[in-house]
C-alpha cells in the first residue's frame, strides 16, 4: 500500500462542494482538478493522514480523503484535506502543501450522515495518534515545508 508514501502535494485552495463545514462539521480545503489528476494512477482511494501547511504558516496535522466520496456519489475524484487546527477564516486562494504519511482506510459508503460523521471523528483520532509516532513526526519538518525565499 505504501509504495507512494510519503506523497507530497501542492496547489491552490479552491471552493469544494461546501458540505465539509455545513454537513459534517469538518471543514476541508480542496485542490483544483489538475492537482488531483497529478496523483499516481494506482494510488488507493481512501482516507490518509499527514501534515499540511497553508502558505508559509505552521505545519499542522491533517486527514485527507482522496477519492469519490461514495456517500455523496461524486462524479470527479477529489482531494479533501481537513487540517486539524482552528483557523480564523477560510483560505481560498492560498497555497496548500500536504504530505501524505499513512493510510487509514479505504473509501466506503455510509447508511447515514451520522455514521459518516462518526467515521470522520474516528479518522481524526486515529490520525492524531499515528502522527505522534517518531517516523511520522520527522516528516513535519521536511524541506518540502521550508519557506522558499522570494526571488
Amino acid at each position: 500500500m505504501s509504495k507512494f508514501l510519503p506523497l507530497f502535494l501542492e496547489g491552490e485552495v479552491v471552493k469544494g462542494f461546501g458540505r465539509g463545514s455545513k454537513d459534517l462539521g469538518c471543514p476541508t480545503a480542496n485542490y483544483p482538478l489538475e492537482v488531483v489528476q497529478s496523483l499516481p494512477k494506482d494510488l488507493d482511494p481512501g482516507v490518509y493522514y499527514g501534515w499540511a501547511q497553508v502558505d508559509t504558516g505552521s505545519v499542522h496535522k491533517m486527514v485527507a480523503n482522496i477519492g469519490w466520496c461514495p456517500f455523496y456519489q461524486n462524479k470527479q475524484m477529489s482531494v479533501e484535506t481537513h487540517i486539524m487546527h482552528k483557523f480564523s477564516g477560510d483560505f481560498y486562494g492560498s497555497n496548500l502543501k500536504i504530505c501524505l504519511v499513512g493510510y487509514l482506510r479505504g473509501e466506503k459508503n455510509f447508511s447515514s450522515l451520522d455514521d459518516l460523521i462518526e467515521a470522520i471523528k474516528q479518522d481524526i483520532a486515529n490520525a492524531e495518534q499515528n502522527l505522534e509516532q517518531p517516523q511520522a513526526k520527522t516528516l513535519q519538518t521536511n524541506n518540502f515545508f521550508a519557506n522558499k525565499p522570494a526571488i
